[in-house]
């Protein structure tokens, strides 16, 4: 998870509530070995990762300069009964793959100070809940014991606890999990995987599978279980290789009982596989974990978030900075269909290409695809992820040849006027243009915010490009909507 202007929120020490604004160190690490369409490699150093959309951060912030006594943790939790986050005070500049992704961040160094999220964006704090929420009607409850996974198609596994000192690499001790991975009073992390066994830790929890969060499993993983969605579970197997005995998966909307700890998954609108994460502990303490996620209004409806009180909200903050005010999702499929539509009525031989991550952007070629009645072509190894969801719209309509339809997904970092022209030349002339689209949030202009019909395509010949800002985390409207309803 990253962060825009951001870095960990100040939580309180007393009865308060506190926010932890996540961010993820990808600076210490090379890129990973991906394919071409961005999946993982399996034998790649276990310790490399890469960021997608959410862009990159570092752990930098919780340094402390010399001559600190107490360590950041410390101050973190004792700091008030305000929900903070923390603002980079001017200095040295970032590194240089931050300034890229986060051009805003300029000029900024990695200490951070303190600032009232409530004052900031003009919110006021609802009454300390100090029971339990009462059971949900009709909800299911499963009990799941470390190693024994709760899908009702898969039997229960058993697992060794031996541990391991790093990853399987040579390359030296894996570093200390920071605080902002553990939640507090329970033995569980969320997408700490790249430190290795971590201390008392029993439960390793995966919020998605996007690689910025992955990073560090391998298929020598031995270090406990983990907890993620079906999807997510699948991924891990068929993508790392990991041991099945260690995948847990558990089902959506399903309250699962771990050690004690209640804990649930809830959509999170983000990538295939992605939940929140909500945690009850036997004390009445509620935490939920976003990982990456868009917040919408039907997330103020899940009975673990309406009127409830959350003590402690992990937050995917990629774009919380008021310039971010993206247009709803369906605005931007709406738009990518008529410019889809009007486009072959005057160019009929041209080749549509939507770029996509390893894992996302799936609804934007599949709204295409729906509106025309065609079908979607992704070359082998990315038919092999797709199928896995389980979604039969998007399995049932793939085909295995690219001449077979327009319709193509591609790899984002393949839409250039060079990559595209050569793609389209391997088609001996069955295509005579091309209309690609680079679905992102980066993509996003204030000037032009939801006027979508104000984008202007870029063209080199016959090929035209779309930026068009389809972004799969929240904008900063709706972080403040979505934190004023959990909390």
């Amino acid at each position: 998870m990253a962060v825009d202007a951001d870095g960990e929120s100040a939580p309180s020490a007393s009865s308060g509530s506190e926010v932890a604004l996540n961010e993820d160190d990808v600076v210490d690490y090379p890129p990973p070995l991906l394919d071409e369409n961005g999946f993982p490699i399996p034998d790649d150093p276990p310790i490399n990762e890469s960021g997608t959309e959410s862009g990159v951060f570092v752990d930098g912030v919780v340094e402390m300069e010399a001559g600190d006594s107490e360590g950041f943790a410390a101050d973190f939790y004792r700091c008030g009964s305000d929900w903070s986050s923390l603002l980079p005070s001017e200095g040295k500049r970032l590194g240089k793959r931050q300034g890229e992704a986060f051009p805003d961040c300029e000029g900024t160094e990695r200490k951070m100070k303190q600032k009232d999220l409530f004052q900031m964006w003009g919110l006021s704090r609802k009454q300390q809940q100090t029971t339990a929420p009462a059971p949900i009607p009709g909800k299911r409850m499963k009990t799941v014991k470390p190693g024994e996974t709760s899908a009702d198609s898969a039997k229960p596994q058993s697992f060794s606890r031996r541990r391991k000192s790093s990853f399987g690499s040579s390359e030296g001790q894996p570093r200390s999990c920071p605080f902002y991975k553990k939640m507090p009073g329970t033995p569980f992390t969320v997408d700490a995987f790249r430190y290795g066994s971590i201390p008392e830790c029993t439960g390793y929890f995966l919020s998605h599978f996007h690689s910025d969060h992955y990073g560090g499993l391998t298929k020598k993983w031995s270090h406990g279980p983990i907890y993620c969605t079906p999807i997510t579970a699948r991924l891990v197997q068929m993508c790392l290789y990991v041991d099945p005995r260690f995948i847990c998966p558990l089902e959506l909307d399903t309250e699962h009982v771990i050690e004690g700890v209640k804990v649930t998954f809830l959509e999170a609108n983000h990538c295939p596989g992605a939940a929140l994460i909500h945690f009850l502990l036997s004390n009445g303490k509620q935490y939920l974990h976003t990982g990456d996620f868009r917040a919408s209004r039907m997330m103020q409806s899940y009975p673990l978030i309406l009127n409830q009180k959350i003590d402690v909200l992990y937050l995917d903050t990629t774009y919380c900075n008021p310039k971010y005010k993206f247009p709803s999702k369906e605005e931007v499929l709406d738009f990518v269909v008529r410019i889809t539509t009007n486009w072959l009525k005057k160019q009929p031989k041209a080749l549509v290409a939507v770029g996509a991550y390893s894992i996302g952007k799936e609804c934007v070629y599949l709204s295409i695809s729906k509106a025309l009645e065609v079908q979607i072509y992704a070359n082998g190894s990315r038919r092999r992820i797709l199928q896995s969801y389980g979604w039969p719209e998007l399995s049932d309509n793939l085909c295995t040849s690219g001449k077979d339809t327009f319709l193509h997904v591609m790899p984002m970092s393949h839409l250039r006027f060079d990559t595209l022209n050569e793609y389209m030349k391997t088609f001996k002339g069955q295509y005579t243009s091309v209309l690609a689209f680079r679905p992102t949030g980066w993509t996003y202009s204030q000037k032009i915010g939801n006027q979508l019909d104000l984008i202007k395509p870029t063209s080199k010949g016959n090929i035209t490009i779309y930026g068009v800002p389809y972004s799969e985390h929240s904008s900063f409207s709706e972080l403040q909507e979505f934190v004023r309803g959990a909390y």
